[in-house]
């Protein structure tokens, strides 16, 4: 089928963001909703902002769900029908690709020629809808994976099921057919090129932000008011979904040891778990619990359902500590939004928590999987606190989302000043039989992005 054109300005004026599995309207911390669901939320929400509209494409998950909501000014959430709405796995979805991107070439199909500028998917269950889209609107693919099935597999907890070699097949693909892929650390962009292939000169790390607007320093004392926490009370703190993948069982042993160093502290500590069971995690739905009552600890231990990111930064001020333990993050937003506001993070030594901690400025890394070490690391936190929040707080300022933004918005506009580039030349090489044509990334002459941290 003929790609319908229409001449184009560089800078984009609608983007389709394809976000199938999950909808930034969905609450994170359960399910398949987190990182990915803020991050689609902030992006769109700034982008909208700067007169660039969105619309976001999402497969509906209930026959109760409006086809269309204005999310806010400029972006509106496309509820998909593509399969049946309840009861079906993220890996089902493969099956349901079909169905989404005829809704999505259909929607487009409604307007004149050229609607759209910018294809902007996330995960690689979007990445295949994206690259269809693409060669239909002739319009660059801009892919973010937010995880890699072949990292996720290289450090499976205890009790997961690896991605399924589909999956990496399918991600091998969109790495090949995106005009960009967005990396959230260098060490993401290096794993890409690494491990998939991908050209360095498409690839660019763009670090996703935090709203330094609502996750700010408060008064720790009245935070704890709030939510009923004693003022001398230690707290540490884990928010995310529970599954093995983010490992809170690693916190509840670190909790353990404490005690079991310092029995004294049984007066005072407190563990919150603010999250709810997903994925393989749903299979145990209460192993945490039991897990804690085990331990010896269930009296200290409070289990919160996910909550609105008001009541969230709330949450990370009345605590001591953050402890994000997962055995993989992308980046891990969690780590950055407690920083935010004030509250230092012990964490996992891995992935994108690399780069959102700030070793000994901001929180302390983990090395390993020994809970002795992650108590050890807690302990010094709390003996450096003051000094940690002060570093915490230094640290999440250098990220935002208009700086996450200003990033996309340079890689929507080199990726169309190339594929239109490229439009001229295969038009002046048309007389020309026999030419081999190569896009033009492929022969350096394009200004390449490469794997440069968005400053």
């Amino acid at each position: 089928m003929a790609a319908r054109r229409r001449p184009r300005s560089a800078v984009p004026r609608r983007v389709a963001t394809l976000s199938v599995h999950t909808s930034p309207l969905d609450q994170p911390g359960a399910g398949d909703a987190g990182g990915m669901n803020v991050y689609v939320l902030e992006v769109s929400r700034r982008l909208a902002e700067r007169g660039i509209a969105v619309d976001v494409f999402t497969r509906a998950v209930s026959s109760d769900l409006p086809p269309v909501v204005e999310m806010s000014p400029g972006v509106t959430v496309r509820h998909v029908s593509a399969g049946p709405f309840e009861g079906l796995g993220k890996e089902e979805l493969p099956a349901q690709l079909c169905a989404f991107t005829a809704a999505v070439l259909r929607e487009e199909a409604q307007h004149e020629p050229g609607h759209y500028d910018v294809v902007h998917s996330h995960y690689w269950l979007s990445g295949q809808v994206g690259w269809l889209a693409r060669d239909r609107w002739s319009v660059p693919l801009i892919h973010t994976a937010h995880t890699l099935a072949k990292v996720k597999n290289a450090a499976l907890a205890i009790g997961d099921r690896p991605e399924p070699r589909a999956r990496v097949i399918g991600e091998e693909q969109v790495v090949a057919e995106a005009d960009r892929l967005v990396a959230n650390t260098d060490d993401e962009a290096r794993q890409l090129v690494d491990h998939y292939g991908a050209d360095p000169r498409r690839t660019l790390v763009v670090p996703p932000g935090v709203d330094l607007d609502r996750f700010t320093p408060g008064d720790r004392t009245a935070a704890r008011r709030r939510l009923g926490v004693a003022e001398d009370a230690v707290v540490l703190l884990f928010v995310g979904r529970i599954q093995p993948l983010k490992a809170p069982d690693l916190l509840l042993e670190a909790a353990a040891r404490m005690l079991a160093d310092d029995p004294a502290l049984r007066d005072r500590l407190q563990v919150h778990v603010v999250g709810a069971p997903s994925g393989t995690g749903l299979e145990a739905p209460r192993r945490l619990e039991q897990l804690a009552a085990g331990l010896g600890i269930a009296d200290l231990v409070r289990f919160l359902p996910p909550v609105h990111a008001e009541l969230l930064a709330e949450h990370y001020r009345a605590a001591d500590v953050a402890v994000v333990p997962s055995h993989n993050e992308s980046f891990g937003l969690v780590a950055l939004e407690a920083q935010a506001c004030g509250t230092p993070v012990v964490a996992a030594a891995v992935g994108g928590l690399r780069t959102a901690v700030r070793n000994g400025v901001s929180g302390v890394l983990v090395e390993g999987r020994d809970p002795t070490d992650y108590a050890a690391a807690i302990r010094a936190v709390l003996a450096r606190r003051e000094l940690l929040s002060a570093g915490a707080r230094r640290h999440a300022g250098a990220f935002s989302w208009e700086r996450t933004v200003d990033s996309l918005v340079a890689a929507y506009t080199a990726a169309a000043e190339e594929m239109a580039m490229t439009s001229q030349e295969v038009a002046s090489q048309r007389a020309a039989p026999g030419t081999l044509l190569r896009p033009a990334w492929a022969r350096g002459g394009v200004r390449a992005l490469g794997a440069q941290v968005a400053q």
